[in-house]
């Protein structure tokens, strides 16, 4: 599986050369900026959006974008090939107006080696006209800073299209990238929460917990019950660590980690400790199951899809396993999905949704033109549903028309096309060292090993301050 931005545990050492990119990037810098069914409307037609003409058209400042130059490039990821079948299936059907006046041509490369090449190719002044976004959200930041990415705000206003981007995307985007405009596009849209075995809830008399105090005691019950209440991926950290950063969210607030960036908080503060310290308590209290630390994702899966745990924290990416009938031995339809709950006295409320967009879309701001811009509209306008249709992902784009989905599925895209809001993880502003060492010490907080003081204490000095 190749997991959404930021989540990766072992990834491509980019951090040490960030500032030395930051110099190179000003230097070079150009100028620019299947049971149930669900359906949206779009305010833009299919026919309308996907035309793209060879012709310059006007941009949002009143001046004309270049003429198309005949290519659209994009740059993916080898091993998830998603959004390139995605791309080539649309330029034969509806961008087929776009791809006549700008060919598509794709490219791929390891995703371990896309923040690498991209930094090259930044320095080059020759980013592709659209690629994956870097692993690395602050690369991406990078990028803003030395106006190589085009501002897609601006486009789609022009194009009356600002609408077709999920609000809960592109509030995803735009906390990721700590930006008010967007520089990216959802081109996959996943949502956090906690999946639970409804079988063994209604074995146990246990309702669906909806505050901090009410899951723990759930947990509780079910260990005395001899069931393992939770299972985690320990071994890479991340799935551990996204409990931290779920509770201050709930406590401190939607705005905790930005806080954090900004330098108005740090993680040894008494309010982002006890966050810790409550998850290591369910470590301590042996909650994630005697051997979390050397759980790894499949690992999770397994335990969670065999019934041997009750609760699993997971993003909707999982639903392609919850679905494989060779995978999940307790049916797809015993599982259930609740919302984080919230903290007593807390700041975070319910509806404040957990998300990430996979790998989103960018688009170099250097040549960015006609047949580009035509592209950027039959995208935004016809991806989501291309997406659904093709590979069953769900993207933070509008629907267009009525798709039949499996239940599980269809829950998960109403509660994103619902959402207003949304949460990132919580080393989703992190540099790749602070990212580094707090997954690395996931495993140690979830089996109890680890004091939350001695976690933050940790991770505050990885991120230097």
């Amino acid at each position: 599986m190749v997991r959404p931005v930021g989540t990766v545990h072992r990834r491509v050492a980019v951090g040490a050369g960030l500032s030395v990119v930051a110099l190179a990037l000003a230097a070079c810098s150009s100028g620019g900026g299947k049971s149930g069914s669900t359906s949206t409307n779009s305010s833009a037609s299919t026919a309308s959006t996907s035309a793209a003409s060879s012709a310059p058209a006007p941009s949002a400042g009143g001046s004309a974008l270049p003429a198309a130059s005949g290519s659209f490039n994009f740059l993916g990821l080898s091993d998830n090939q998603t959004a390139a079948q995605t791309l080539q299936g649309m330029a034969t059907s509806t961008c087929s107006s776009a791809n006549q006046a700008s060919k598509l041509s794709p490219d791929n490369i390891p995703q371990a080696q896309l923040d690498q090449k991209l930094q090259l190719l930044a320095g080059q002044n020759a980013l592709p006209s659209m690629f994956i976004a870097p692993g690395t959200p602050a690369l991406a930041s990078q990028f803003i800073k030395a106006n190589k990415l085009q501002d897609l705000s601006t486009r789609l206003d022009a194009n009356g299209l600002s609408d077709d981007v999920l609000p809960a995307a592109a509030s995803v985007i735009k906390q990721l990238y700590g930006q008010s405009d967007l520089y990216a596009l959802p081109n996959e849209m996943n949502i956090e929460g906690i999946w639970y075995n409804k079988k063994i809830f209604a074995d146990n008399s246990i309702t669906v917990p909806t505050t901090w105090d009410d899951l723990v005691a759930a947990m509780k019950k079910l260990q005395s019950a001899g069931v393992q209440p939770i299972t985690a991926d320990g071994k890479d950290g991340w799935d551990v660590t996204r409990w931290v950063g779920m509770y201050l969210f709930r406590s401190v607030g939607p705005d905790a980690l930005q806080k954090v960036e900004s330098g108005q908080a740090k993680l040894t503060d008494p309010d982002y400790v006890k966050a810790a310290d409550a998850i290591a308590a369910l470590g301590k209290a042996g909650y994630f199951g005697k051997a979390v630390a050397s759980t790894d994702y499949n690992g999770t899966l397994n335990e969670f899809l065999t019934g041997k745990a009750a609760m699993m924290y997971m993003g909707s990416w999982a639903l392609s396993a919850f679905n494989d009938k060779t995978q999940d031995q307790i049916g797809a339809s015993n599982i259930g999905f609740m919302p984080f709950p919230t903290v007593p006295g807390g700041a975070g409320t319910l509806d404040q949704v957990p998300a990430n967009v996979g790998q989103p879309l960018m688009f170099s701001a250097k040549g960015y033109d006609a047949g580009t811009d035509g592209w950027l509209k039959c995208i935004a306008t016809n991806y989501g549903d291309a997406v659904l249709d093709a590979h069953g992902v769900i993207s933070g784009f509008k629907l267009t028309k009525t798709h039949t989905l499996d239940p599980l599925t269809q829950g998960v895209q109403q509660t994103i096309q619902n959402a207003k809001s949304s949460v990132l993880w919580f080393e989703a502003l992190f540099s790749p060292k602070a990212t580094t060492v707090s997954q690395n010490n996931g495993g140690s907080l979830g089996n109890g090993s680890l004091s939350g003081q001695a976690f933050m204490q940790q991770v505050q000095a990885a991120l230097g301050s």
